[in-house]
Formats: structure tokens, sequence, C-alpha cells
């Protein structure tokens, strides 16, 4: 399904997500298989952000493949079933011209088109792939008006999110998921603007995250912050959000450089909004600078353009804002980058 098209989607709230009852189990996460699919929960998502470098210009970017299990078609004997439907969403944040540029994919899984293998990451949509190349993620991503061919190679171990890669994400233990990063990948590729190649290298981060639900019925969306700082550490932090701005739930993490690791309870991670800026899009407004309190430091994350929202209505049917950010720490040095995601703020983000 190419963008602008959307027979697909029209056909989907007739077919309805079924929402399965009980709370996720704790599990024993294993490579590589865990890097692979997991078809038998509703909604997973592989995600890399990152900044990158090419003769002192400066580049974001992110790459984002999804997954959805439809429930209602699982019974369905017809290979053009829609059970399983793949997502993609890419992103590249031009920090001299100040702009974003973004494009989107989606399909049904099957005929040569779309996969999500189960073994490993091997994520193919159209002619968009993130696939692990022995212990590194490739990403290929020829786009409108932009490319990526990036390679992101560990430096560091992959970090287990919540208890021992379960991570709740409400009040009642139904809303989780299991979900774990690696942070400090070294990226190494090309990146293309319009027919001008960069040759680049930089940092990223990657999450991968699956799950039977994860919003509770209150949540409108959510802030999310990923960052790698520059002495080797990693900072998450997030907070589901209500219809009012105030917190439902959060949590976080923070990593030394050292490897030791703290994960945050709930009540322990606050964000509080700075600045905000209006879309002339959506006519949503989002705060793009923002102090939030965690276990480690104040940190304050700051967008390093203010104009990063993605329309991804053609794909998963949502507005937001997702974008590269610089973090400063509470003497106002700046420590590391990454970065920021924000839903629900256009309209009420479904899963």
């Amino acid at each position: 399904m190419v963008i602008g098209r959307r027979p697909l989607l029209a056909a989907l709230p007739a077919l309805a997500f079924a929402r399965r009852a009980g709370a996720l189990p704790p599990r024993r996460i294993a490579f590589p298989a865990d890097h692979g699919a997991h078809p038998d929960l509703r909604t997973e998502w592989w995600y890399i952000t990152g900044h990158a470098e090419s003769g002192g210009r400066s580049f974001g970017f992110q790459v984002t493949f999804f997954r959805t299990r439809v429930d209602a078609t699982q019974g369905m004997q017809s290979a053009f079933a829609a059970k399983q439907l793949l997502f993609a969403h890419a992103a590249i944040t031009d920090v001299h011209g100040r702009k974003l540029w973004h494009d989107q994919r989606i399909a049904r899984a099957g005929f040569g088109i779309a996969q999500a293998g189960e073994q490993d990451t091997q994520l193919r949509l159209r002619d968009w792939s993130l696939v692990r190349e022995g212990e590194a993620w490739r990403a290929v991503l020829p786009a409108s008006g932009f490319a990526l061919d990036l390679r992101c190679t560990p430096t560091q171990p992959v970090l287990l999110q919540g208890k021992q890669g379960l991570s709740r994400k409400g009040p009642e233990e139904a809303q989780a998921s299991y979900y774990y990063s690696v942070p400090q990948l070294a990226v190494t590729g090309q990146l293309s603007l319009q027919g001008r190649s960069f040759a680049v290298t930089g940092r990223a981060w990657l999450d991968h995250e699956w799950s039977e639900e994860v919003l509770h019925p209150d949540a409108v969306g959510w802030d999310w912050v990923g960052m790698n700082l520059d002495d080797g550490s990693a900072l998450t932090a997030f907070r589901l959000r209500r219809k009012d701005g105030g917190t439902l739930w959060d949590g976080g993490s923070f990593r030394s450089a050292s490897g030791s690791l703290y994960v945050a309870s709930p009540g322990e991670t606050e964000f509080r909004a700075q600045r905000r800026w209006t879309s002339p899009l959506s006519n949503a407004t989002y705060p793009v600078e923002w102090v939030i309190r965690t276990p480690a430091d104040f940190y304050t994350v700051r967008a390093v353009i203010d104009n990063q929202e993605l329309d991804s209505r053609a794909s998963t049917g949502a507005i937001y804002w997702e974008g590269l950010s610089e973090l400063l720490d509470s003497n106002g040095k700046r420590v590391g980058r990454g970065y920021l995601e924000m839903t629900g703020y256009a309209a009420k983000l479904r899963l």
C-alpha cells in the first residue's frame, strides 16, 4: 500500500482490533530470536533514532517499522486476509536547513511485499528494509526526496527496560510491554537529500517493544526521550499522559558508562513543559523544551528545531512530534543528544 492510497485502512474499522485481557507474564528475553517479530502479540515496533555528522553538517534520523496483528482475521483461510499489517516511517532532520523530511509505507504481510522475520530482525516493506547483519542493524530506505543507508553497530550490551524486559505502561498490570533498548550504536553510512549524498558517522538508539495492550483508557498519548550521553551513559524517560495534561504513569532508566543500571519506579520521573510550539499543519501545540526530573539528575531536553511534526495519517493514522533534541544537565551544560517523541497532542492516540 503506497502513500496516499487507503483502501486497506478503510476496511479496518469493520474488522476491529480485539483486545485480550490479562497481564503479560515475565519471560526471559533471548537473542537473536527476540530481535525478531512476535506475531502472537498485537502490537510491535522497531525504532532507531540518531544523530549523524558529515563535514560539519548535522542531521537527525528516524527509522521505525511497526507490526500490527489483526485479531478479527486470524481464523480466515484466504491468503488475502490482512492478518498482519506492516507500517514504516522514515525521517531526516536537516539541522542546517532547518527542515524535516519524512515518508511512510504500509502493506499487509505476505506476497513478497512485506515481511517481519521471527528468528532475527528481518523487516522488509517493499523497497524499505531493516535487517540485522552480523551484530549490526542495517537500514536501507529510499524515500521521497531523501534516502538512508545506515549501519548501526552496538558498542554496549542490550539494556532491558523495566523488570528484566517487562515494562509497565499504566496502573493496571495488563498495560505492559516487553521492551529493550540498544543505546550508543555507532553509525556509519550514506544519507542523501534531494540527490546530494553525504557520508555520515554518528550515534543512534534502538528500541524494540512488543505488547498486547499498552494504553490505559484514560491515556491520550505519551512523552518519551531516549538520550545518548557524551560520556557513554544512556537515559530513558517517559510518561503516559491524561487528557488534562497530567501524568497517568511514568518510568525510565539510567545506565552509566560503566554499565550500572537504575530503573525508575513510578513517581520518580517528572516532565515539566518549558516552551511550546504550535504546528501550522495540525494546530497541535507541543512542548519543544522540557525540564525532566529523573533519579540521575534534572535535565533539560531542547528540540534542535521546532517543526519536527510527522503526519502519518496515510499509515498509522496519527500525527505526532518526534525529533532530534539536545540534553542539558542541571548546570546547563550540553551532555548528550537523542530523540524526543510526543504523541496524542493532535488527537488521542489509538494503537
